[in-house]
């Protein structure tokens, strides 16, 4: 089974096909071992990436509330070079961001060649939230496929491959952690009553979610919908998109400036 393949979401997308506790028939403790080599294999191509300095790597990630965004950040971006990563969360928007169109802050966060960058929520917040609570018209939000596609070719052809991954989890998943989140006292912080608000319109988001990515899952732009209710297979499935992703872009080790083979450095006390 070629897990990428089936996780990659196209125009004809229907979540209800995907199982959030999907395991793929992995063994949990093989799984593990087996995200480590992903994990290496990962950080090596990062490192070529960085050195190469010519291409991108852009990460959008989107969940439910407690979805597991951060958790991804967590364990698959640790143990990168910090210097070539840059992960940016987006909440509402201030009063500066909705002085300008919706893409204006996004584009400022993109990443810079030879980085990957990470956002935890993103531009498509922008045809979810806004949809589902009624903030703006559909008049408005609708035309944004359209802007966001536009968006995604303009990165591609600049050189940052885009990737976005919506982390499926079942209400049933999302419940336990929220109460899990609730009864410790060191999570607690992150809990909020109107996360509740949402989990109401947990169908309204499901049906926003589907659409959005049936609008802009593209060849250049892939969608993936990952099982999000197991983190190990959570885990090991995204390693696996970036690996893919960042083979495809087969970073590598630029040249030495100048010809230095066979060139030995001198101890500096026989100077």
């Amino acid at each position: 089974m070629n897990v990428i393949d089936t996780c990659r979401a196209d125009s004809h997308l229907k979540l209800a096909d995907h199982d959030p506790r999907e395991t793929f028939g992995w063994d949990k403790e093989v799984a593990k071992a087996q995200f480590v080599d992903e994990h290496a294999a990962v950080a090596e191509l990062h490192k070529k990436l960085m050195a190469e300095e010519q291409r991108s790597l852009l990460i959008a990630l989107q969940a439910m509330d407690a979805g597991g965004k951060g958790g991804i950040v967590r364990s698959v971006m640790t143990g990168l070079n910090p210097a070539g990563v840059k992960v940016q969360g987006f909440g509402v928007p201030t009063d500066q961001e909705l002085a300008h169109d919706f893409l204006w802050r996004i584009h400022a966060a993109t990443p810079a060649k030879g980085q990957i960058g990470v956002f935890d929520r993103s531009h498509y917040e922008d045809v979810l939230v806004v949809r589902v609570k009624n903030i703006v018209p559909e008049a408005i939000w609708r035309p944004r496929y359209a802007h966001i596609r536009n968006f995604e070719s303009l990165l591609h052809d600049s050189g940052t491959q885009v990737v976005k991954i919506f982390v499926n989890i079942s209400s049933e998943e999302q419940r336990e952690r929220f109460q899990d989140r609730i009864d410790d006292p060191d999570e607690r912080w992150k809990f909020r009553l109107g996360d509740l608000d949402d989990r109401a319109r947990w169908d309204d988001y499901q049906d926003a979610f589907q659409e959005a990515i049936r609008e802009t899952s593209t060849k250049h732009a892939p969608w993936y919908v990952v099982p999000g209710d197991r983190k190990w297979v959570r885990n090991l499935v995204v390693a696996k998109i970036l690996r893919h992703h960042l083979e495809d872009i087969d970073p590598r080790y630029p040249d030495a400036d100048e010809d230095i083979d066979g060139l030995v450095i001198e101890s500096l006390d026989e100077l």
